[in-house]
Formats: C-alpha cells, sequence, structure tokens
C-alpha cells in the first residue's frame, strides 16, 4: 500500500484545523498502542486485541473545537483501523477509518497518526476499529465537552461516568466472522453482553467474581449524566435501572428536547445521555441496572442474555455494620425482546431542541432524493464450498440489491487521488431499486443479489433526501444505519411500504431528531435529510443480524458519488 499522501494530508489537515478552531480551543495529544492483552472473563482467559493494555479502551477527552491528534501503532498480527464514530471529520475524511474506502489498514509494526478538529459537536461519541471484527474489542469512549463558559441546556449534574455496552466473545472473533464469510451462514454470537467491559451477575461463573461487575456507587440527593454507548456488534439494546427514571437529554451528541424513560432503547453505534437523579435519602436496597437485545425477525440465532451491573448507594455512617449485604436486590422490568412497539414510541419521542442557540437546520428544499432498499439475500455458493445459507447458499446483505465488494489494494480516496477510480469502482450506485416489488409483503422467490464497488457522487452542498425500506425478503428485522462523515435529520419513519405520495405530508420538518446512526425499523422505513457539505468519500453502513455488514459509500468532487451494497459510499465535490 502506498503512503505518500500522508505528510501532504497532515499538513493540510492543519491548515484547515487551524480555521476551525475557537477561542480557547487546544491540541490534545492520545498514544494509542494495540497489543494483545490476556483478558478473563465468564472464567475463560483469552489474549484479545487492547488499546494500551484496556478493554475497553481508553477514553478519549475534547472540547468542542479542540484539535485531536492521536498516534496509533500496531503491535498485533491483524491489520488495524481506527473510526472515530460520529466525529463530522469536516474536510478530514481520510483520518476517519473505513479501511479500503477512506485509508490503507495500518499494518504489522505500523503506526499511522490521525489528525482531525471536533467542530460543531458536544456531547458523547466514540473510536472503535474498522476492519473485520476487531472492534469487538477495539473501542472507547469520546466525551466532548461544550466550549468553555457553555453550560449544558440541562441542569448541571453532579458526575459523569461513561456506560459502555460491548460484547464478550469465549472465542476468538476474527475467527467466528472468517468462518462466517467463508460458508455464508449466521455468524456465531457472543456468549455475554458487557457494561464497561464486565458481563455481571447474572451470567454463570460470572457471579461468583465481584470484579465481573461494573458498580455504581451514588450519593443521595446527587445527579449522574450517564453517557451510554452502544459498541455491540450487531444488537439493538433495551436499558434500564431499577426503580430510577432517567431523562434523555442528548443523542449522538446533539441535544434533545428531555424527557423521561424508564427503559431506553439503544442501537448499535448510537450514544444517549441520561440524567440519573439519585434518590433524597439512602434507600434499603440495591438495585440492578440492566440490558438485554431488542431482536425483531431474526434469522439464526442472537444473544439473548441480559447484562447488569449494581447501583449502590453511600449509606450514612450510622448504618449497622453488613446492612448493604442484608438489603433486596431489585431488578428493573425490561420490554419483551420483540417490543418493536415500546422501540417505536421511544424513538418518536425524540426531538432536536430547535432553540435559538441549538437550531435545527433541516434542509426544506431538496436537490437529490434516494430510495434505499436494505435487507438480506443471498448469493450463489462457489462450486467446491458447503454454504450454510437458505437452500445451500450465502447469506448476502444488499443496498438496492447490491452487496458491497470491498476493495482490496488500495482505499476508494487513493484511487480518486491518483486518477484511477474506475480500477477500483465504479459512480453507478443505483438511485432506486432495479425493479419495484411488495418490499414487506411476500418474499420473492428470486433472492439472489448483485455483487458490485459502486459509489453514488453528489454536488458539494447539495440537500438530499434518503429514505431507507426494511425488506422480508430474509425475514424482516431492524437496521441500523450509520453514515460517516454527517449528522442527518429523521424526517420521517413508518411501517409497511413507503408511500412517497402520502407519506412525505406527515415529514417533520420543525424538530426532527438529529444523528449519526438510525435503526430502520422492523418491516418498515425511515426517511432522513442531510446537507452534502462535506467533501470527500462517506460510507453509509448498515448493520444486518447476522453479523454482516452492508456498506454504501458517499462521494464527493466536481460531480457527484456513493458506495453500495451493505454499504454505500457518497462522493461530495470540493
Amino acid at each position: 500500500m502506498e503512503y505518500s499522501l500522508q505528510a501532504w494530508l497532515i499538513a493540510l489537515t492543519t491548515l484547515v484545523s487551524l480555521s476551525q478552531f475557537s477561542f480557547g480551543s487546544i491540541t490534545r495529544h492520545y498514544k494509542f498502542d494495540v497489543r494483545l492483552q490476556n483478558v478473563t472473563r465468564l472464567c475463560n482467559t483469552r489474549s484479545i486485541p487492547t488499546v494500551n493494555g484496556k478493554f475497553p479502551g481508553p477514553v478519549i477527552t475534547a472540547r468542542e473545537g479542540d484539535r485531536l491528534v492521536v498516534k496509533v501503532t500496531n503491535h498485533i498480527k491483524h491489520n488495524v483501523t481506527f473510526h472515530w464514530h460520529g466525529v463530522r471529520q469536516l474536510r478530514t475524511g481520510w483520518y476517519d477509518g473505513p479501511a479500503y474506502v477512506t485509508q490503507c489498514p495500518i499494518q504489522i509494526g505500523q503506526s499511522f497518526v490521525y489528525n482531525f478538529t471536533v467542530a460543531g459537536q458536544r456531547g458523547t461519541l466514540f473510536w472503535h476499529a474498522h476492519i473485520s471484527w476487531m472492534r469487538a474489542t477495539l473501542y472507547g469512549p469520546i466525551i466532548i465537552l461544550p466550549e468553555i463558559g457553555m453550560p449544558y441546556p440541562f441542569p448541571k449534574p453532579d458526575k459523569e461516568i461513561p456506560v459502555v455496552f460491548g460484547e464478550w466473545f469465549n472465542s476468538d472473533p476474527e475467527a467466528i466472522i472468517a468462518q462466517a464469510l467463508q460458508t455464508g451462514g449466521g455468524a456465531n454470537v457472543s456468549d455475554a453482553y458487557a457494561i464497561n467491559g464486565l458481563p455481571g451477575p447474572l451470567y454463570n461463573c460470572s457471579k461468583k467474581g465481584a470484579p465481573d461487575t461494573f458498580k455504581l456507587k451514588l450519593k443521595a440527593g446527587k445527579t449522574y449524566l450517564l453517557r451510554m454507548i452502544n459498541a455491540a456488534l450487531n444488537d439493538e439494546l433495551f436499558f434500564s435501572v431499577a426503580n430510577h427514571t432517567l431523562t434523555v437529554v442528548d443523542v449522538d451528541a446533539v441535544y434533545v428536547k428531555p424527557f423521561d424513560a424508564d427503559v431506553v432503547h439503544i442501537a448499535p453505534g448510537q450514544t444517549t445521555n441520561v440524567l440519573l437523579r439519585a434518590k433524597p435519602r439512602p434507600p434499603a436496597a440495591t438495585f440492578l441496572m440492566a440490558a438485554r437485545p431488542y431482536a425483531t425477525g431474526r434469522l439464526g440465532t442472537f444473544d439473548n442474555t441480559t447484562v447488569a451491573g449494581l447501583l449502590e448507594y453511600d449509606q450514612s455512617p450510622d448504618a449497622p455494620a453488613g446492612h448493604i449485604k442484608s438489603v433486596p436486590l431489585l431488578r428493573p422490568s425490561l420490554p419483551p425482546m420483540n417490543d418493536t412497539s415500546y422501540a417505536a414510541n421511544y424513538t418518536g419521542k425524540l426531538r432536536s431542541l430547535e432553540s435559538e442557540q441549538y437550531p435545527a437546520r433541516v434542509p426544506l428544499a431538496v436537490d437529490r432524493r434516494f430510495f434505499f432498499t436494505v435487507g438480506l439475500g443471498t448469493s450463489p455458493c462457489p462450486w467446491n464450498h458447503t454454504c450454510q445459507g437458505p437452500n445451500g447458499t450465502k447469506f448476502a446483505a444488499s443496498v438496492n440489491n447490491v452487496s458491497f465488494a470491498l476493495p482490496t489494494t488500495e482505499a476508494m480516496l487513493q484511487a480518486h487521488y491518483f486518477g484511477r477510480p474506475t480500477e477500483v469502482y465504479t459512480a453507478d450506485f443505483p438511485s432506486n431499486p432495479p425493479f419495484p416489488f411488495n418490499y414487506t409483503g411476500t418474499p420473492l422467490n428470486n433472492t439472489f443479489v448483485a455483487g458490485g464497488t459502486k459509489v453514488s457522487v453528489l454536488p458539494f452542498n447539495a440537500s438530499v433526501e434518503l429514505v431507507m425500506q426494511g425488506t422480508s425478503i430474509q425475514g424482516t428485522e431492524s437496521h441500523p444505519l450509520h453514515l460517516h462523515g454527517f449528522n442527518f435529520f429523521v424526517v420521517g419513519t413508518g411501517f409497511g411500504n413507503y408511500d412517497p405520495v402520502n407519506d412525505p405530508a406527515q415529514f417533520n420538518l420543525l424538530d426532527p431528531v438529529e444523528r449519526n446512526t438510525v435503526g430502520v425499523p422492523a418491516g418498515g422505513w425511515v426517511a432522513i435529510r442531510f446537507l452534502a457539505d462535506n467533501p470527500g468519500p462517506h460510507e453509509l453502513g448498515i448493520k444486518d443480524g447476522l453479523g454482516g455488514q452492508r456498506r454504501a459509500a458517499t462521494r464527493a468532487e466536481t460531480d457527484s458519488s456513493a458506495a453500495g451494497s451493505a454499504n454505500v459510499l457518497t462522493k461530495i465535490a470540493p
């Protein structure tokens, strides 16, 4: 792979970043050493990839306007990249991390410096590896504080605590995904979920050791900001704290109109900040905080376990000895795993602040419209293989019947820069399905999808409307969607087939929630709008329930583009 661009890109990024600095912003340096570390969970010890020996990895803290310089050195026997999930990467798309889309992987024994500015964002995001399944253990929080002197638009908490949901595999995740890709079947699922890397007391073996459980100590009368991150590979989660109400104040590093919720729904790639108000006096009880999956129409198995942590109050000095051990343990009530009604009602409450200080700049006019069908199909089994998908085929995720073929020789951005894009991708990703059908009705007989490395090109500053339609070809399920390089507004959602005549009349163009990751509902659709104001190749990634990932790419130049299949690439012209 060629790295001749790196010095030039760093110099250009420095100039661009300086222009984005606000008063009081600083440059923060971090060093990431990717090394193997022995970690024990569920009485099973594995040597896992970590950053600086930590699982989860270190917290990155910045203020709005700060520049982050992260030097990553790869000491393991796998190529690595890192994605700064939700960071806009304004004109620094080459530091966004998707392997072979915006950068070449960091090879064994090599280093790479990520250099970008956090502009116009405040709240909680996260970083994770972006190649194969390395993100199963390589992830950690990004905490973006407001500019100095800017208060939160909600009561200031007494303490802020990251709550990161992840997974634990007793087997090597790289071996699991390699087997799934070879056989075309569903990938083996995780053995446990985790809160801050700990599975908690509800798992066999784990319950015997307190170190395997995340504990949160509260002081009566105090307010806590829980910075929640779903870093799990594929699973959406329901989360609740027994006998406590949570107030949602921020999603995907964007403030929202506060609302109370007994249960929070959070999809992979999403973040949610909630206020937890401790009771005025220390109660005579210990409380479980717990999360389990929201799973819909899932083909194959999924991890249907429950992760839990303990919430304990500091007791008064005159509490009797052994008091904590004698108090009852209270458990939260979580919705059924297939409770689509709760998930829809919860997400329907999310609204932008739409205030003078934090306006919702929703594009009202639309320059480019896209209609993408997303779901699972199949691809033929090679003649010399035995495949484990439906009827001996391979499962294949697709967007508009295109299943993304990842480049293997050079990154898309690199190919574009050196004037040889057609050797890596084509700019003909379909804006609509190749043929219409009843997307949520009786499944088609022909479930084969095409493969390709395609992009869709967008003119710079074009306003875009994208409708994502779930399909029932291999069963209906929710599909979390993440757009790199952009926030977008969720202007509409519904069940069944999208109606282009009547549904737009119900769009919320006043205060729709702004985020970077949204779920396409099971058996339904979601409509988003955004402004294509960030030049470069950007990936639209859609997780599927079998462990794969659809990618589409969006690319920007003087004409326009997006790469497709399980991912859509968008290219935006400078």
